[in-house]
């Protein structure tokens, strides 16, 4: 017998999953090599930001992209992606003037399964 369908509904959910045990795991990976977690899913108005991350005087602004390989994950970044998460970074560093002298970096982590995530450090730049 074949299995059903998924609904769209059902597609969606899964790949909500899926990214949120990524950032998961993420967040860990991070957190091994010494970094602080300021917040998680930070959203306003203008985007989202997974995660945001301190280490000495570095504020890491990062995009967790997970799909079945790192190649297709590390292209899923679009432009327009790119400068919604700037305007939302943007609005973070507003709300939190006592983040205001450290050093703003874009980072992207990779995810793919049965693999350790990868790190992007500056892997964009906000024009």
């Amino acid at each position: 017998m074949r299995p059903a369908r998924q609904t769209a509904t059902q597609r969606r959910q899964r790949a909500q999953r899926r990214g949120r045990f990524a950032e998961w795991l993420c967040l860990w990976h991070l957190r091994l090599r010494g970094w602080r977690i300021l917040a998680r899913g930070w959203r306003c108005p203008s985007g989202e930001i997974d995660i945001l991350a301190r280490r000495g005087r570095v504020l890491a602004i990062i995009e967790v992209k997970s799909r079945n390989e790192l190649d297709a994950a590390a292209s899923a970044l679009a432009p327009r992606q790119r400068r919604r998460i700037a305007r939302a970074a943007e609005a973070f560093l507003l709300s939190r003037p006592d983040l205001a002298r450290l050093e703003p970096r874009f980072d992207l982590m990779l995810v793919a399964p049965l693999r350790v995530p990868q790190h992007w450090p500056g892997a964009w730049r906000a024009d």
